[in-house]
């Protein structure tokens, strides 16, 4: 029969219409892979999830990236569960001006999930528990779609490329103080593609975001203006898809060829309860670069490929 879906806009993203996540056959859930292939995006309504439920269909399309560290919010949750609230351990809203909310505002920023780690994220899945009234919106980008509209020649540019992602660049954008030494210590600047390909289909994406730094072999001023231009086709008002969350929503997205940003909201005055699973990614390849040597995934890069770190 296949699966009944809604579009989400035109450029990516569609709701999956009568499906209950907690209850999948492996039939449609080859479905709902192939659809989460084609159009990135993928919307669940009206799901009352647990953690572990979550948890447990997050796991279905691979491995999950655990906590290395968690950011005093909540009361503990498992740690394949990124817990993205403001409230604190006693359930009372984190006071303005708080470094747990100055931290989450990169968040804001254009990103995609763990571009920061050697390995980093396939997707992301995020349940909506408690949303204000107003405000609080996640924003998606296709770079898939910002790469298909380039000129030939720039696309003939980037392929080959190799970008250096930084957790404390991106953090550094915000406050340079936010990150103290022994947490920027743990996450040192990593070579990624430039441009990647999906597995599947082969449909090429440019992979930029907040972390995105450097270029190898282009001068900083010039990659950092490259970066942002990159981001900026992207990010056009009309290729944005914003999502207005509702309770019991669940989102998945493609971290391989997807940007994302959360938006403001009243943080003093109401709750946004929002929980994270992270698909762990696979190691991307790597193209040949003079002046960049990379050896073979380790364990450890394995491990912290899976580990999402957050502010304690």
């Amino acid at each position: 029969m296949g699966l009944d879906t809604r579009r989400l806009h035109p450029h990516l993203g569609v709701e999956i219409l009568g499906v209950d996540v907690r209850h999948v056959s492996d039939r449609v859930f080859a479905e709902i892979v192939e659809a989460f292939d084609e159009h990135s995006v993928l919307l669940f309504r009206g799901q009352s999830l647990g953690d572990e439920e979550q948890i447990a269909f997050s796991r279905r399309f691979g491995p999950l990236e655990t906590s290395l560290r968690t950011i005093t919010s909540l009361a503990r949750v498992a740690p394949e569960v990124s817990n993205l609230a403001n409230v604190d351990a006693e359930d009372r809203l984190i006071p303005a001006g708080d470094k747990r909310n100055l931290f989450n505002a990169g968040n804001q920023m254009w990103h995609t999930d763990s571009s920061f780690k050697r390995i980093p994220a396939h997707a992301s899945l995020l349940s909506a528990r408690e949303v204000p009234p107003a405000g609080g919106e996640t924003e998606f980008a296709s770079m898939r779609v910002g790469y298909a509209a380039l000129p030939e020649a720039m696309q003939r540019f980037l392929d080959g490329k190799v970008a250096i992602h930084s957790f404390v660049y991106s953090r550094g954008l915000i406050d340079d103080g936010l990150l103290p030494p022994e947490h920027a210590a743990q996450v040192p600047p990593v070579p990624q593609a430039l441009v990647r390909a999906n597995p599947r289909h082969g449909r090429k994406a440019f992979y930029v975001g907040s972390h995105a730094c450097e270029i190898v072999g282009v001068d900083t001023d010039e990659a950092r203006a490259l970066l942002r231009d990159l981001l900026e086709r992207a990010t056009r008002p009309e290729l944005v898809y914003t999502h207005a969350w509702r309770p019991g929503d669940l989102v998945m997205w493609d971290n391989r060829c997807t940007l994302h940003r959360g938006r403001p909201w009243d943080e003093s005055a109401h709750r946004r309860v929002m929980h994270r699973t992270t698909v762990a990614g696979q190691e991307p390849p790597l193209p040949e670069v003079p002046g960049v040597v990379v050896a073979p995934a380790r364990e450890v890069d394995v491990a912290f490929g899976r580990g999402q770190l957050e502010l304690v």
